[in-house]
């Protein structure tokens, strides 16, 4: 099954990677439901993730982040004695779980208590992506020279009184701007 995001890329910029995840969720076939596991939004940022593995031991399992990708695998060794089970309830196979990690998300930590492996999970966003406002100038663009003599207008009013003349003088002479009268 595709999926059409051509209207989605009219109006967005930089959704290539969610067109990828979701065409790659629509080719994977139905997983396994083993082990069972709960994924808990704590705050805006923080996630827990907590995985049933009963008769695992934390030497049984290996976590991995691998290109946006958290692999929970678990495996247990054969018992040294073997045993007559009249009734196996537990399970104790092999698995391998993935869960797409979006960009930013660390994990954290992980802990296995109770046979339940709980894995703490946080989107940290970098500083340049966060919101910031961008100033409006007005009446004209300010690119190029424009920009460098409103940049010596603006050193010019914040000096001295004292200091503002020579300040001046030297804005208007290296190199000469438009506009300059002494």
């Amino acid at each position: 099954m595709a999926y059409d995001f051509a209207p989605l890329f009219r109006s967005a910029i930089g959704f290539d990677r969610l067109a990828q995840l979701v065409d790659t969720a629509a080719q994977n076939p139905v997983s396994s439901s083993y082990p069972p596991y709960n994924i808990e939004k704590l705050s805006d940022a923080q996630y827990t993730l907590t995985m049933a593995v009963a008769g695992f031991g934390p030497d049984d399992i290996e976590l991995t982040v691998q290109d946006n990708t958290l692999i929970v695998a678990g495996r247990v060794g054969e018992p040294a004695q073997e045993r007559e089970m009249l009734y196996r309830g537990i399970a104790t196979r092999a698995f391998e779980r993935r869960f797409v990690l979006a960009d930013h998300v660390v994990v954290e930590k992980a802990d296995l208590t109770n046979g339940l492996l709980r894995i703490a999970v946080r989107q940290i966003v970098p500083e340049a992506l966060k919101p910031r406002r961008i100033p409006i100038s007005s009446g004209r663009s300010v690119t190029g020279q424009d920009a460098t003599a409103e940049a010596r207008t603006e050193v010019v009013e914040t000096q001295p009184e004292g200091i503002a003349s020579h300040v001046a003088a030297a804005a208007c002479a290296s190199p000469p701007v438009a506009g300059c009268a002494l």
